[in-house]
């Protein structure tokens, strides 16, 4: 039995893995999630606004953040339209804009939401640190018309809104370095405020930025998303991920502790 412990052969360990990923899937079994203090204060932040306050959400990823960002920013939608507050989409990726205009779609009609005035997609424009600084003082010398073909000067939701000084907040959902800029750019210049969601990889560049208060909130990776969907009672694929996540590293867990009991169960036989 010792033995089998210790020399297991792999392709058990991927059949327990599989087992790991298709039971809680199947049973949609939900862990105890605790909420991190930077998605707390974002959530709140929202949540304290008025409603037909106006936020800015920048959906800065593309198909290979989708799995992390999506959750993100499916939650962040769904209390902004339930808490009748704004919300005007940008993007800086130029793979983004059709993922980021079907989600805001698919949202919108969920929670019951009408384009144009309750929400409008901008689209993309090239230019980086331009793109930050030119909205700063004129939204519509960036975007002349939204991602429809619709010019600003039609749409209801841009009547009262000329640049930053209009918007409450800009969250950035973001796979790269778009988030320092913002902060660069349109904190630094305009002193609008500024929260992110991002990938696991680019976790801890973030934290600096909340010690400042250069970040109102963080949502951070797939965790955070899971918390998001927590705090709006809202399960979804964040939840579900992250479920999937804590059964798989508590198989593995299981297996090192169970191995190092055989490994020393041996020795001590053995001497």
């Amino acid at each position: 039995m010792l033995d089998k412990l210790m020399n297991m052969d792999r392709r058990i360990v991927f059949i327990l893995v599989a087992l790991a990923v298709i039971i809680p899937t199947k049973l949609r079994v939900n862990l105890p999630i605790s909420v991190s203090e930077p998605t707390q204060k974002l959530y709140d932040y929202i949540d304290n606004l008025e409603a037909d306050s106006t936020i800015m959400i920048a959906f800065n990823y593309g198909p290979a953040g989708l799995p992390e960002l999506h959750p993100m920013g499916r939650a962040v939608l769904k209390q902004c339209f339930d808490k009748d507050v704004r919300v005007i989409g940008v993007t800086l990726a130029p793979d983004a804009p059709t993922l980021a205009n079907t989600l805001m779609e698919e949202i919108a009609q969920e929670s019951g939401a009408v384009a144009g005035k309750d929400y409008v997609f901008l689209g993309y424009r090239p230019g980086g640190s331009l793109v930050m600084l030119g909205m700063g003082t004129s939204i519509a010398s960036v975007f002349e018309n939204d991602y429809n073909g619709t010019a600003l000067a039609e749409i209801p939701i841009m009547e009262n809104i000329t640049n930053y000084d209009q918007i409450s907040l800009l969250v950035d959902f973001a796979s790269g370095n778009t988030t320092e800029g913002w902060i660069n750019y349109a904190n630094t210049q305009y002193n609008l405020q500024i929260a992110s969601g991002v990938t696991g990889v680019i976790i801890a560049q973030m934290y600096p930025f909340l010690q400042t208060g250069q970040l109102v909130g963080l949502i951070a990776g797939i965790a955070g998303a899971a918390e998001y969907e927590r705090l709006i009672d809202a399960p979804a694929k964040g939840m579900q991920w992250i479920n999937i996540e804590s059964f798989v590293h508590l198989l593995i867990v299981g297996l090192v502790i169970l191995g190092n009991i055989a490994f020393f169960i041996r020795n001590r036989q053995e001497e």
